[in-house]
């Protein structure tokens, strides 16, 4: 079934929201660039090269892109060459950089370049696609951002159903004094650490096996 077209909720969402991501976004690059230096060359000696991992992620209307962060994880591996597990190459350098969110400092230069926005619905993994209902497809009518309704409201420690009604909630009405709302809590979670998860399988490692066991049950019960 075909999605319905999105439409902006009002002026502050089609008119202002993008010349401001990109602004705020240019002035965090340049502001925080002696930042992005010392992360960057930590990461080159604790974990190896490249210092900044990318991977493929839906945005704006299932498009796919780049997204780009500080890599948290070696390239150890076993004997016969295969990568070990992440829980073993997750150094807890890596870990330090999860917990703190500096790991997401490279997705200023996706928000620059338009594939993100500073709040909306963060950007999962393609291999979910398939798995949304409908409803929850709309979570890509506008671009994923660093932060959004659900990170302020649980973040990973929310059943993926809550987190998909929160990020659809979100695109549904979007407005000024929401998204400094939403900024305002993200500051506050972000300073006191709490909602954080380093574990992936804890992230986004089990939406697909969660929701394909749960169409399993449904098919059984009938």
């Amino acid at each position: 079934m075909e999605k319905i077209k999105h439409k902006p909720y009002g002026p502050y969402e089609k008119y202002i929201k993008r010349p401001l991501d990109l602004i705020c976004s240019l002035i965090a690059i340049i502001v925080f660039s002696w930042l992005y230096l010392i992360i960057a060359i930590l990461v080159r000696v604790k974990l190896g090269s490249p210092v900044i991992f990318t991977q493929d992620r839906p945005g704006k209307d299932e498009k796919i892109f780049k997204l780009y962060k500080f890599r948290t994880m070696t390239d150890e591996k076993d004997e016969s060459g295969n990568l070990l597990p992440d829980s073993e190459r997750l150094t807890q350098f890596g870990k330090i950089l999860r917990a703190t969110s500096l790991d997401e400092l490279p997705e200023a230069f996706n928000i620059a370049k338009g594939d993100m926005s500073i709040l909306g619905p963060r950007p999962l993994l393609p291999s979910y696609l398939p798995w949304y209902t409908e409803r929850e497809r709309h979570r890509h009518d506008v671009r994923p951002g660093l932060s959004g309704l659900a990170q302020v409201n649980g973040r990973n420690y929310l059943d993926w159903d809550k987190r998909f009604e929160l990020d659809v909630q979100y695109t549904e009405k979007i407005t000024f004094l929401g998204d400094v709302k939403i900024i305002f809590q993200t500051v506050k979670k972000f300073l006191s650490h709490s909602n954080i998860a380093t574990d992936t399988n804890k992230t986004e490692g089990n939406m697909a096996e969660i929701r394909a066991e749960k169409l399993k049950n449904e098919n059984s019960n009938k």
